[in-house]
């Protein structure tokens, strides 16, 4: 089993059908989600799951279906579309996360993006951060061109 990042095959067909909707101030609820490296995540991936998920190894740092995260409107970046998140922390952790999946909460924990950490990151009583990129063309977590 591994975690590849990649955008999520649904979701793309599900954005032609409306079912995602982005927009900061009244749009959907999106949350993010950790995962071991056991996890199977990638573009088959349809929606949220606890198979996987991590766990802390003290502390309360983390609960299943991980943590909101604030979506910045989408906007275009020449001719390509760029969604952003704010960054998101996870204080006083300790667990080992091997990748993360981006869903939509407020529709049925439907998948939209995984990503792989390229190995296994561990804190221990620490803080664990997710950066999102630059919101452009070339570096947004989600973007259609």
């Amino acid at each position: 089993m591994s975690i590849s990042s990649a955008i999520c095959n649904s979701f793309k067909q599900e954005l032609l059908v409306g079912t995602h909707n982005f927009t900061a101030s009244s749009g959907n609820t999106f949350k993010i989600a950790l995962y071991q490296s056991d996890a199977s995540l990638g573009a088959s991936t349809t929606a949220y799951s606890t198979s996987e998920e991590i766990t802390n190894t003290s502390g309360s740092a983390y609960t299943a279906g991980g943590k909101v995260i604030t979506s910045v409107t989408p906007a275009l970046d020449g001719s390509t579309a760029c969604c952003d998140f704010a960054d998101v922390s996870f204080t006083s952790a300790s667990f080992t996360a091997n990748g993360c999946l981006i869903y939509n909460d407020t529709q049925s924990d439907k998948a939209c993006a995984v990503i792989a950490f390229g190995g296994d990151k561990t804190v221990s009583s620490g803080t664990f951060t997710i950066q999102f990129p630059t919101a452009d063309a070339s570096n947004a977590i989600i973007r259609i061109a």
